[in-house]
């Protein structure tokens, strides 16, 4: 078990070298990297929307682990990802998945040089392309039976019942699900007159991206949402917080066998 002695700050990138060096003498260590995006999400929701809520995640996944005497740091988010999907719309900065992949492998590996037993990536934008980048990455990551890297995945089948109807339908993106958490995270970047006056679509994602389609505007979401915004709750953001922290911390502590 760690010691229960552990800094008190959160953010690793707040640490001086040496503070840092000395936190990683405590063990296991764990380093929370947030993906994500930027990526259209609605006339009412901002580019930043995905980055948010990992961010967010990661802040509480880091906080519950150290409650459980894991040294665990909050790093700073990876602001870009793959945003293919989204072509066609002002904001939508994609890199390659080629790219994405090299960056998460080299900047983990930077990581677990310093002294980290584990990265973990959370990741809240579900562009293929960015889910297939996280896969390859950690495939070559984790060889010979030895878990370096972690991403625990909301598109699972172990995870995913609790993330809500919307969430389960395909359609929520910049929806009720993902609006919920922004409203609950960071209010103030939330256009609440304009989520009130969008009218509900129900077009699946998963259900598009299986069929081929090519990207929002081929799926016909021609202002970048699916879903329910005007539904989108602070009571709701605060939910799927909680179970998405639970879904992070869980895969952590059974990886470092701490779990129970």
């Amino acid at each position: 078990m760690a010691n229960k002695n552990i800094h008190t700050k959160l953010y690793l990138d707040e640490c001086s070298t040496m503070e840092l060096e000395a936190s990683l003498q405590n063990s296991p260590s764990v380093v929370i990297l947030p993906l994500g995006s930027v990526e259209p999400h609605g006339p009412h929701l901002p580019l930043s929307t995905d980055r948010l809520l990992s961010v967010e995640n990661a802040l509480r996944a880091t906080k519950a682990l150290r409650g459980q005497s894991v040294n665990a740091w909050l790093a700073p988010a990876l602001p870009y990802g793959v945003t293919e999907y989204a072509q066609g719309f002002c904001g939508a900065i994609s890199l390659s998945q080629t790219l994405y992949e090299q960056i998460l492998v080299e900047v983990s590996e930077q990581y677990l040089q310093a002294g980290f037993s584990l990265v973990c990536w959370i990741n809240h934008h579900l562009e293929p392309q960015q889910i297939a980048a996280i896969q390859n990455a950690s495939k070559y990551l984790n060889v010979e039976e030895s878990i370096k890297v972690v991403a625990p995945s909301v598109i699972s089948r172990r995870w995913g019942r609790a993330l809500g109807a919307e969430f389960k339908s395909g359609a929520c993106h910049a929806g009720e699900y993902e609006g919920s958490m922004v409203l609950f995270s960071n209010p103030s970047l939330v256009q609440r007159s304009l989520a009130e006056e969008l009218p509900t679509l129900e077009i699946s994602l998963s259900d598009a991206i299986r069929q081929g389609k090519s990207g929002f505007l081929d799926v016909g979401m021609n202002q970048a949402y699916t879903g329910s915004p005007s539904t989108a709750s602070v009571e709701e953001g605060e939910r799927l917080y909680q179970a998405h922290t639970h879904m992070v911390v869980t895969e952590i502590l059974e990886i470092l066998g701490l779990e129970g």
